[in-house]
């Protein structure tokens, strides 16, 4: 379906762009904000990404998936952004709540709170850390997509995804014990 729009856009239909809008600007967002760790200026960033996808719509290839391309734009873009502003970020998924040693603490939050823990603890991460947990975890992109959308080497995704482990759990139990003293 993709490929279909991108010929449309290609050819000179710029409403067609709409549904790449509609498609992806939460997947894009989400991807953003897990690197710069602020909803306005993460919109910002997506702004910037889409336009770039259209101006560079016609060096598309198409025998990669549209959505891997985009990332990698929206990645390139919110790093170059968090450069400028020289601003850390964060990102977090809820597989890690089977290591987190007080379990018993999480099971009695509400889900909104559970939320807002595990937003707490990744703006706690490195942008690299919570970028890499939001691709494999939560967009349960494959290890070989991540490396496509960042950029990074097959053995540095992994390295950066087993510290990002470690790091949110460190994060998540700092949290804790801070919620454990109130």
């Amino acid at each position: 379906m993709d490929h279909t729009y991108i010929r449309k856009v290609c050819n000179g239909d710029t409403e067609a762009y709409r549904y790449f809008l509609k498609e992806y600007k939460d997947m894009a967002f989400s991807v953003a904000l897990s690197v710069v760790k602020d909803e306005f200026i993460a919109e910002e960033v997506v702004q910037d990404a889409f336009m770039k996808a259209f101006r560079g719509m016609n060096s598309f290839n198409f025998q990669a998936k549209f959505s891997t391309w985009f990332y990698r734009i929206v990645t390139n873009e919110a790093f170059m952004r968090l450069n400028k502003i020289k601003k850390e970020i964060m990102v977090f998924t809820s597989e890690f709540e089977a290591d987190i040693p007080d379990g018993e603490l999480i099971n009695q939050l509400h889900q909104d709170e559970y939320r807002d823990l595990v937003n707490e603890a990744l703006k706690m991460l490195a942008p690299k850390e919570s970028l890499v947990l939001r691709l494999f975890y939560l967009e349960e992109e494959s290890i070989k997509a991540v490396c496509e959308i960042t950029g990074w080497t097959n053995s540095n995704t992994k390295v950066t995804l087993h510290r990002a482990r470690k790091s949110m759990l460190k994060a998540v139990n700092q949290l804790l014990n801070k919620l454990n003293q109130h």
